[in-house]
Order: C-alpha cells, then sequence, then structure tokens
C-alpha cells in the first residue's frame, strides 16, 4: 500500500473511531497498564469458554457496557491482519489491515501480530491512534496475548 493510501485509510479509520465512541471520559482519567492486562485475561478467558464467534461479537458490540471501560476496549486480528474483533470502531471488522501504519509510520497491526508470534503476550509500542473518548491524536501501547489458533488479543493504553 501507498503511505498516501495508508495515511487516507488511517484518517478514514480514525474518524470512524470518533464517530462511534459515546463513552465519557472525565479529564486524565485513563485505563492503566494493570486494568488493560485483566481486560485482555477476561477476553481470552471468554474465548475459551463461549468461543470464538460469541466472544469476538461480544468484545465489538460490548452488550451492558462488557469489554468497554473508558478509552479501553479489546481488538482482535487474525495473523493475517484481519480485524475479527473491534471495541471502539464495528467497521473495521472483517477488513485487512496488516499494512496499517501510525503517522510516524510505525507498522500498527503487522509489529503487534510480530511480537504476539515471537512471545506469546507483551506490550507492543509506543504508537499513536485516535483515542475514542477525547478524539485526540495520542500515544499509545497495547497489552496483546494470543487467542484461539493464529490471533492477537489486544487492549490498548493512551499514555498522553
Amino acid at each position: 500500500m501507498s503511505k498516501r493510501l495508508n495515511i487516507c485509510l488511517a484518517s478514514v479509520l480514525f474518524a470512524g473511531v470518533q464517530m462511534s465512541s459515546t463513552a465519557t471520559l472525565a479529564a486524565g482519567a485513563h485505563g492503566t497498564e494493570a486494568e488493560a492486562q485483566e481486560m485482555v485475561k477476561k477476553a481470552v478467558a471468554l474465548i475459551k469458554s463461549a468461543g470464538p464467534d460469541a466472544a469476538y461479537k461480544t468484545f465489538t458490540e460490548h452488550p451492558a457496557g462488557a469489554f468497554k471501560d473508558r478509552d479501553l476496549y479489546v481488538f482482535v486480528y487474525d495473523f493475517q491482519g484481519n480485524c475479527l474483533a473491534q471495541g471502539a470502531n464495528p467497521r473495521m471488522v472483517g477488513k485487512n489491515f496488516i499494512d496499517l501504519k501510525d503517522v510516524d509510520g510505525n507498522q500498527l497491526i503487522k509489529g503487534q501480530i510480530e511480537m504476539v508470534k515471537a512471545k506469546k503476550a507483551g506490550w507492543y509500542g509506543p504508537y499513536k491512534f485516535t483515542n475514542p473518548v477525547t478524539k485526540a491524536l495520542e500515544t499509545k501501547k497495547a497489552y496483546c496475548e494470543q487467542g484461539a489458533g493464529e490471533t492477537d488479543v489486544c487492549v490498548g493504553i493512551y499514555m498522553d
């Protein structure tokens, strides 16, 4: 994908993330590293107990607030870069983002996948992504674990 196309695609996705947010966030009330790790562990447990399809639907639709807390939400990709669940922007589900880069050229999905393949779990980042609550481009990192088969299950925290 060309750099120009990447920037356009990222802009469209960021706008979609911004428009899909309904949560409110008090100033400075970002999710924490511990909360992100806990949410990933609960997400992986749900995948094992309910099955991937039901879990991915829950992560994307978050009924009764499940798997969405302030600026924390679950996102899941397969190792080919296909979005399987996305708690901030359901329009991303079913699309491939393997080549998506942030404004600084950091590989987002490919980098997370490579980290999960190598370590099975850990933090990826920092990178820049639009916070769906504040609507600002912020520095983020994501805690990811291997999910069902060749997938990664992640929750990011905004560091600004």
